[in-house]
């Protein structure tokens, strides 16, 4: 060990006895120890590190020092700390002898130059002697390895195309464009009415696309606060500003890096960031706010908008050449009264999911209340029925919900009613109500009619109706006491 020149000979000479000390230490207390020299060979070993030498497979003590501590010890890092001089403190080595806990420690000379290494074997059986400590290491990487499967699980989609409930031909024709755009990585723009399932279909190309197992990360530019979206978008590095975390944090484009990021209400992006997002899309790299490194990223976009994004770019309130980059593959999501004869799937799969959050019954709807439903003009869309079916269910105490209660729920939310469409011919009408009603229903509704012209034929005369009818008095008088 070197000596201190600023102690006293007396400090000196304790110092030199506390090394020698510990050093005694270590070698009775040690399972094993082993020296090398600056050239990495093994100079000495310990009489507990002989133990070792059989499963190592050495017969005599001269088979292993004297020789490259690489060639005797399989896996060691004692060349390492003599290249960095660097101590190993604590380290798990594996080799043909077994699994142990070792420490690496550099040697120097009185000029402070590194002339060897000292390897100490702490414990050979850390399964057994180190069981409390490495219980609580893999207790922690148990719940790192939860905590990311669910983070996972989170940024991962949602929703498949098979969601997007509907078979109109507006609902077919969304589904076949969405397919068309999963199979590209341009950016895709999505346009329609809020409510109508614009974040849906997101979820479901991201879910169709080549990108499936990459993170979904979405944000929506309306929620978040003009001054806040720099950092949301490209993140923070470390220590930008007073208050930042020093770690830095990571932005949405970086989160989504292997994935589909969706930019919600698009229109809404501020002026004065519409350069950076264009810049982002066009170079794939971003700049975290506070850096001036370019940090490149992976991430396939799409946004959406219910405004019209066309005449902000005439107003000047979006850039002409951000929206040009956007619109590559535009995608138009139809309001819901474009497509009125998805309705009654769509009620169906809301019904449900709504009993299901509630833990109830799902409801059902009778035949007037779902021909209510689809006369309405739905402002809000999808949205707004899911809203109108929650109130019903929230106020009925049946199972069954019809049209009066649809009505009052119609009128307290000040949405104007829409009556249902008169049939035009009874041929229709009677076509649309035996699709709606129960089939004894519509027997015994044929039976009466049936029975009532023969009558009306035969003068009321039973006898002659029975057999107009080709059933027998006894019978007809059963029917007419049926159908009354």
């Amino acid at each position: 060990m070197k000596s201190d020149p600023s102690l006293p000979l007396d400090g000196q000479r304790i110092l030199e006895l506390a090394a020698r000390s510990m050093f005694d230490l270590f070698a009775n207390a040690s399972e094993g120890m082993l020296l090398v020299d600056r050239e990495a060979r093994v100079v000495w070993i310990n009489d507990q590190y002989k133990r070792f030498l059989p499963a190592l497979g050495f017969a005599r003590v001269e088979d292993f020092v004297g020789h490259p501590v690489s060639t005797v010890v399989h896996n060691t890092q004692m060349h390492r700390v003599l290249e960095t001089g660097k101590p190993i403190l604590i380290d798990l080595l594996s080799n043909k002898a077994g699994t142990f806990v070792v420490s690496r420690i550099p040697l120097r000379d009185e000029a402070g130059q590194v002339i060897g290494a000292l390897g100490i074997v702490l414990f050979d059986h850390p399964e057994t002697t180190l069981q409390p400590l490495i219980q609580k290491f893999a207790s922690l990487q148990r719940e790192l390895d939860d905590a990311r499967r669910e983070l996972a699980t989170q940024r991962r989609s949602k929703y498949t195309l098979a969601s997007f409930v509907g078979t109109s031909t507006a609902a077919v024709e969304v589904k076949r464009q969405a397919r068309k755009a999963a199979q590209s990585s341009s950016p895709v723009l999505l346009l329609g009415e809020t409510g109508t399932g614009k974040e849906l279909l997101a979820h479901a190309i991201h879910a169709a696309s080549a990108r499936a197992r990459g993170p979904f990360v979405s944000v929506n530019i309306a929620a978040v606060p003009d001054t806040l979206l720099e950092a949301e978008f490209f993140g923070v590095a470390p220590g930008a500003y007073t208050g930042a975390d020093r770690k830095g944090r990571d932005g949405k484009f970086k989160l989504a890096d292997g994935g589909t990021l969706f930019l919600d209400e698009i229109g809404d992006m501020p002026l004065a960031l519409q350069p950076k997002l264009l810049r982002a899309l066009q170079e794939r790299e971003i700049e975290p706010l506070g850096s001036n490194k370019l940090v490149p990223f992976d991430a396939r976009v799409i946004a959406a908008t219910s405004r019209d994004l066309g005449a902000l770019v005439r107003e000047g309130r979006f850039r002409e050449d951000l929206y040009y980059r956007l619109n590559v593959l535009p995608v138009k999501v139809p309001p819901l009264r474009e497509r009125r004869a998805d309705i009654p799937a769509l009620a169906e799969v809301l019904i449900e999911d709504i009993a299901m959050r509630n833990g109830a019954a799902p409801f059902e709807l009778d035949a007037d209340a779902l021909a209510m439903l689809s006369s309405q003009r739905w402002r809000g869309n999808i949205r707004e029925l899911r809203n109108v079916l929650e109130q019903a269910a929230m106020r009925s105490d049946s199972p069954q919900i019809d049209e009066a209660l649809l009505a009052q729920v119609l009128a307290d939310a000040g949405i104007e009613r829409v009556p249902p469409a008169p049939q035009p011919a009874q041929r229709a009408g009677a076509a649309a109500a035996g699709t709606l009603r129960p089939l004894g229903e519509q027997v015994a509704e044929v039976e009466r009619r049936a029975i009532r012209a023969a009558l009306e034929a035969t003068g009321g005369n039973k006898l002659a109706a029975a057999k107009l009818l080709g059933i027998s008095r006894a019978k007809l008088y059963e029917r007419l006491e049926l159908t009354a």
